[in-house]
């Protein structure tokens, strides 16, 4: 037998229609801030990715899935999704009009090869969204509101951002150098990963899983220790708007986020201060980076899958539909005919329909009236449609009602 593939799922029964009504808020919460959607392609040359993520993140180094197509071209599935925003951006020349910035927001499958584990697949959903051509502290209180509210709109009250500025390119510079002269008289103690990293990329030594609760990593020198007075000013400006639009919030020195391209404000998101559901910051030199013109981005990424889980753990209400508006029971081959009539017209009228499909008798299509929970039942018999008519039946009151065919979705409309 042909199984799926270790750390991929099937999505089917109640878990998708949970998925459609955590999309229906995300896709309502960001028309109010006036993002528009967008989706990219599944692969994409590797080169965005190892160009944009970084070359020294775990990402590109243990986790893209990269292969040759027959046109010996290589390609890479996509891991996340701000790269393909962003070449999407630049390919479309959209800096060529940059009245007002651009805003998209994007519910991707991405790909990662990574150990299978609760809440982590090697193919998982990610929610995110971009801002284009703004680069003040205002869009980075929009990106960091709009990730906030988005968990707590789906139930998820006890949001805490985490939240750290790396500073400007000369404040990461200063920084950098100084993780340098730290970690070097350390680095024997530390793992394979951290000693690569010390030259090409200090800062990632800050995000090591196997190191984090050694006292080297605890110790290490703050960036807000090596702001500069603009990048310091700036950040505390953003907090005194976190302040005034009420968001919770924490600086965390030590988030320094997994991909190489952010630079000033980075955040995560955070549920009963423990369990990190997403994350995002301000990347103003990766459009220049992937080929286009100097323009600020800012953006953010939830952790899908998980974010659904913790709501489920929560005992968080997911509405769900687990019923139809109407079974039509049928048992002739006329009654038939007018049940595929009559369902063609109540559902472009908007109604959810049911008809005998397996030649049940009656007995048995009763049986899937309450099995789909059906709001309503008509048995057709052919001395009532002769009169072009059926006889309606509440199936909670169990009243009856004759309504002419031509009138059903009017009756419906009015009666549910």
């Amino acid at each position: 037998m042909i199984t799926k593939q270790k750390g991929t799922y099937d999505i089917y029964g109640d878990n998708a229609k949970k998925r459609e009504y955590v999309n229906s808020v995300l896709d309502a919460l960001c028309e109010k801030y006036n993002y528009g959607y967008i989706e990219t392609p599944v692969f994409e040359a590797s080169e965005l990715f190892h160009r944009s993520v970084g070359e020294t993140s775990d990402v590109v180094t243990k986790e893209t899935y990269d292969f040759k197509d027959r046109g010996d071209r290589d390609l890479t599935l996509r891991p996340e999704g701000t790269a393909s925003v962003v070449r999407w951006f630049i390919e479309n020349k959209l800096y060529g009009n940059m009245s007002d910035p651009v805003k998209v927001y994007y519910n991707m499958k991405m790909y990662r090869y990574e150990r299978p584990q609760k809440g982590r697949n090697r193919e998982f959903t990610q929610w995110g969204f971009e801002m284009f051509g703004s680069d003040n502290i205002y869009s980075d209180a929009e990106v960091i509101s709009l990730a906030y509210n988005a968990y707590r709109l789906l139930g998820l009250e006890d949001i805490t951002i985490h939240i750290n500025s790396l500073g400007d390119n000369e404040s990461r510079k200063n920084y950098r150098d100084a993780l340098i002269k730290y970690f070097r008289p350390h680095i024997d103690e530390l793992c394979d990963d951290c000693r690569e990293r010390l030259e090409k990329n200090p800062l990632r030594i800050l995000d090591c899983k196997v190191d984090a609760d050694s006292d080297i990593l605890k110790n290490a020198p703050r960036t807000l220790d090596y702001l500069n007075e603009e990048s310091k000013t700036r950040f505390d400006k953003l907090l005194d708007l976190l302040d005034l639009i009420e968001i919770n919030y924490q600086v965390d020195t030590s988030l320094v986020r997994g991909l190489d391209y952010y630079n000033h404000m980075v955040f995560e998101v955070y549920y009963k201060n423990s369990l990190a559901l997403g994350g995002g910051g301000r990347y103003n030199g990766l459009v220049e980076t992937l080929g286009g013109p100097s323009v600020p981005g800012v953006g953010f990424a939830m952790g899908y899958d998980r974010t659904l889980e913790v709501m489920e753990e929560e005992g968080i209400n997911i509405p769900i539909n687990d019923s139809i508006d109407v079974y039509l029971l049928a048992v002739s081959e006329n009654e038939k005919d007018s049940a595929t009539y009559i369902a063609q017209n109540l559902r472009l009228n908007g109604f959810i329909v049911e008809t005998n499909l397996l030649d049940k008798p009656l007995k048995s299509q009763f049986k899937s009236v309450d099995r789909y929970n059906s709001k309503y039942l008509i048995v057709l018999n052919d001395k009532d449609l002769e009169k072009n008519e059926v006889v309606l039946k509440d199936n909670k009151t169990k009243e009856e009602e004759r309504v002419e065919i031509n009138d059903l979705a009017d009756y419906l409309d009015t009666h549910m």
